[in-house]
Order: structure tokens, then C-alpha cells, then sequence
């Protein structure tokens, strides 16, 4: 029964990661496939349907509810008082039909420097059911994961704004039923976000650059094994981006968006394979696992990992038989455009383009939204049309805003 929950505890976590890759072959003559994987990848997902709809960018955006997600930095200069949304994204449609996340957030100011924020984030991953070796129904289990997160905002000068954020991750995978080997996993994480803000007219136009830098998801190590033998890192990312806001009248304005993301965990090393000779004169035996090209992550801390996964990359294989650790080390990057009209600030289209490297992933994707905003309330939705053959095809995501208004101006530069 064991050796079936612990295949299945598998099966769980290569299903969660599929949804950042497509093949586990060698793609090209000189690019290896060397996916960096970590637990909790749901942690990863743009859930709300406004940063959805242009290519997943969200950190130099301007401020708005979810905020939080991205860098929560900009609700320090976000124009109302509070808000809440509701998110829901039916995930993996193209696999499965019952795997879905959800997300609640809200913020509210305290005074005109300072503001709090907090969400839920939801994932669950359908239902599951649990044999014993004799394929006899021992139970129906549905794994979930969620994510608490608070966050404080706070004006550092008219332009810029810092954001900590303090968060605990819950992930039960095999539902504690009982076994000697597994057990749900947590831990607990923080972010740290900046955004700068600057107004400027240009050709006689009110237009405003934004930019912004986060880190998120920094956070111990996490175990699914009750020996705690075997630890994973988080999704730590780094992100990185700029927008450009356009007033060009009262009723028509016009937003466009860049941002790069990379994750700051170790990238897999490439080990010699059975019956090589290493430069030493060993012989590699089966279930040996000896480096060729990188570096070992199983003892690398957090907080070096952070330091090291700038080039801890193997490399990629050159037509000279050599390696390039910063080649790799560029296709680690994601990068995202996107742009968002809104017509009377009651009507918006968005679009965008989320790329990853062949090499890392595959994930290749344009998105397209719509917004509508009424008073205090909102509905923004969103969809994903992958280039090639992927399980994120089909992907929509619909949120419910709810933003009021302060009684007095609250200034925000």
C-alpha cells in the first residue's frame, strides 16, 4: 500500500509541474532540456484575470487589488481607500477537469504613506483515489495547497515605495492517512518588493513610467517525507519590470508593460551516465550519481542558493563540444509584454506575450482580456492561447473587484 501512495505522491508533484513544461527529451542538437523544478509550483501561477491577459507581467504594472501577487510595493501608491477580489482559474483543462485555483485578496490604506494588504491563495488538485497493492479502494482524497500572505506598503519618498511580506505556504499532497513515510508539508516565506513612480509630459500628454523589482517566495526548504530526508526549494523569483501609463484625454488610456522573471534555486547538474570513465579513471556504476557539469544543490542552503543560481547553470553545449554557463543562465529568464487600453475608465482590452526558453520549459503564450468596471465594482476575464500544444491551452481566469473609494483625495506623489 505504501509503495502506492508513494508513487502516486509522484505522480502528484510531475502532474503540478507539467504545467511549466512540455517534452523531457533533448530539443535541439545543442539544447539540452534542464528544467529547474521545486515544490509548490503553484505558488507560480498568475491567478488574476488583469495581469493574466497581458502576458502574466504584473510587477511594474499600475497599482491595483492583486497587487499583492506581484509586488505589493505599488498599493503604497494605489488611488482608493480599500478593495477586494475573488479569482478563479480552472487549471489544466487540457489534462484534467477537476484541478482549480483560487485567490482572495484585499488592501487597505493607512493614511496617505502607509497601506496593508493580505490574500488566500487556493489550489486544489482534483480528486484522487487510493488503492492497495491489490487495486482494492482504500479512499477518496483531494490533495490541496494553499498560501496566507500579509503584506505592508510604504511610501519612501513622493517616487518610491518599499513592501515586506510575510506568508505561510500548507501543501498535502498524500492526505496524511496515516502511512510512515509521507506527511503534508509547510513552510513559511517572504517577499520584498520596491516600485518607483515618476510622472512625465511628454508632447504635451500625461504619461507616468513605473518600475518595479521584487523577490518572492524567499523561504525555508520544504519535506513531504516524515524522516524529512528529502527537501525541496520554493519557488523563489525574482522579477523585474517597467510600464509606461498614457493619458491621452479624459476618456482613452493606454498602458504597455515589460517585465523579466528567473527563478533563484539551484539549476539541475548533468551527471555522467552508467559505465563512463570520469577524468580521474573511474568508473560510473548503475545508481551512481557523480556530477560531469555543475554544481551539487543538495547541501546548498536558501540564502545561497539565492546568491548562486545567477551561475550555478551546467551550461549549454556549444558546437565545440564546450559549455556556455551564461547562455544558460540567459534562457533561465522569462519575459513577458503586454499592453491594456481603458476607454472612460469603465472599459479595457489587454493583451500580451509570455516567453520561455525551449531549454527551461517551453511555456510560449500570447494572452487576450477584457475589463469592465462599474462604480466600486468589477469584472475582469482572460485567456491563454498557447503557440504550440500545451496543457496551459485554453486557460481562462475571471476575477470580481471591489474598489471603493476614499472620502478625501489621498496623495500619491
Amino acid at each position: 500500500m505504501y509503495n502506492k501512495i508513494l508513487s502516486l505522491l509522484l505522480i502528484i508533484i510531475f502532474i503540478n509541474n507539467n504545467a511549466f513544461s512540455q517534452s523531457s527529451s533533448i530539443i535541439g542538437q545543442n539544447e539540452e532540456y534542464n528544467v529547474i523544478t521545486t515544490a509548490v509550483p503553484f505558488l507560480s501561477i498568475s491567478s488574476d484575470s488583469r495581469s493574466g491577459a497581458m502576458g502574466d507581467a504584473g510587477v511594474a504594472t499600475t497599482p491595483d487589488i492583486n497587487s499583492i501577487q506581484y509586488n505589493a510595493a505599488k498599493y503604497a501608491f494605489i488611488e482608493n481607500e480599500f478593495g477586494v477580489s475573488i479569482s478563479y482559474v480552472p487549471w489544466l483543462r487540457n489534462l484534467v477537469n477537476d484541478i482549480n485555483l483560487l485567490h482572495v485578496g484585499g488592501f487597505k490604506k493607512l493614511g496617505e504613506q502607509q497601506t496593508i494588504s493580505a490574500s488566500l491563495l487556493y489550489f486544489s488538485l482534483g480528486s484522487i483515489t487510493f488503492t492497495d497493492n491489490f487495486g482494492s479502494e482504500i479512499m477518496n482524497y483531494t490533495p490541496n495547497e494553499f498560501q496566507l500572505k500579509a503584506a505592508y506598503s510604504r511610501l519612501l519618498t513622493n517616487d518610491l515605495s518599499l513592501s515586506v511580506s510575510l506568508g505561510y505556504v500548507y501543501s498535502n499532497l498524500s492526505g496524511s492517512i496515516g502511512n510512515e513515510y509521507t506527511t503534508y508539508g509547510n513552510a513559511a516565506t517572504a517577499d520584498i518588493g520596491f516600485f518607483y513612480k515618476k510622472p512625465l509630459e511628454v508632447s504635451g500628454k500625461n504619461t507616468t513610467i513605473n518600475l518595479g523589482l521584487s523577490i518572492l517566495n524567499i523561504g525555508n526548504k520544504i519535506s513531504y517525507s516524515k524522516n524529512n530526508n528529502v527537501r525541496s526549494f520554493l519557488p523563489t523569483t525574482f522579477k523585474l519590470g517597467s510600464s509606461w501609463a498614457i493619458n491621452l484625454d479624459d476618456y482613452n488610456t493606454f498602458m504597455f508593460t515589460g517585465e523579466i522573471s528567473k527563478l533563484l534555486v539551484p539549476t539541475p547538474p548533468i551527471y555522467y551516465e552508467t559505465d563512463a570513465v570520469t577524468p580521474t579513471g573511474d568508473t560510473i556504476f548503475a545508481g551512481e550519481k557523480v556530477i560531469k557539469y555543475g554544481k551539487n544543490s543538495d547541501e546548498t542552503s536558501v540564502g545561497s542558493a539565492i546568491l548562486t543560481s545567477w551561475y550555478d547553470a551546467p551550461g549549454t553545449l556549444q558546437e565545440d563540444g564546450t559549455r556556455s554557463v551564461l547562455k544558460e543562465e540567459i534562457k533561465e529568464f522569462t519575459w513577458s509584454i503586454g499592453g491594456e487600453y481603458w476607454y472612460s475608465k469603465q472599459f479595457a482590452l489587454r493583451a500580451g506575450y509570455f516567453h520561455e526558453s525551449m531549454m527551461k520549459g517551453n511555456r510560449q503564450f500570447y494572452t487576450i482580456g477584457l475589463g469592465l468596471k462599474l462604480n466600486t465594482f468589477g469584472i475582469d476575464f482572460s485567456y491563454l492561447i498557447a503557440k504550440k500544444n500545451n496543457p496551459l491551452e485554453n486557460t481562462l481566469r475571471f476575477s470580481l473587484l471591489f474598489d471603493f473609494s476614499s472620502k478625501k483625495p489621498v496623495k500619491t506623489n
